[in-house]
């Protein structure tokens, strides 16, 4: 198994989100098993032509996401984070609910608020 990044730069989309939605999609979908380990910032800044602080902050979002952790000179590994994403997504969701009944919308506005919101980050129209 080994990580596969491919940067479009005609997606509009920063190189830094791209690297981080593609390493967790791939931890995610299990092509990267936890415990793999992901190659070193500077190294894989260098394999796709990015500048390591690039590389650097996508780890830094995958780290805060629970998708992989680094262990200093054991290197960046993927993370048994399934459940741990799980967890916070319902936590977030449950927040969210509570807040939604609280301003007194209906849960067709609630759901339609957070269907807006998805489509914002994951960058998607209608």
């Amino acid at each position: 198994m080994t990580l596969k990044i491919d940067i479009d730069d005609g997606t509009g989309i920063a190189p830094y989100e791209q690297v981080r939605a593609q390493i967790s999609e791939q931890a995610r979908a299990g092509a990267l098993p936890v415990g793999y380990r992901l190659p070193t910032v500077r190294g894989l800044a260098e394999e796709l032509g990015l500048a390591a602080n690039t590389v650097a902050k996508a780890y830094r979002a995958l780290e805060s996401d629970g998708v992989i952790e680094t262990r200093g000179r054991n290197g960046t590994l993927v993370a048994a984070a399934g459940s741990a994403a799980d967890r916070e997504a319902a936590s977030a969701a449950q927040t969210y609910a509570e807040r939604a009944r609280r301003l007194g919308l209906s849960e067709a506005a609630a759901l339609d608020a957070v269907r807006d919101a998805l489509r914002a980050a994951y960058g998607e129209s209608g």
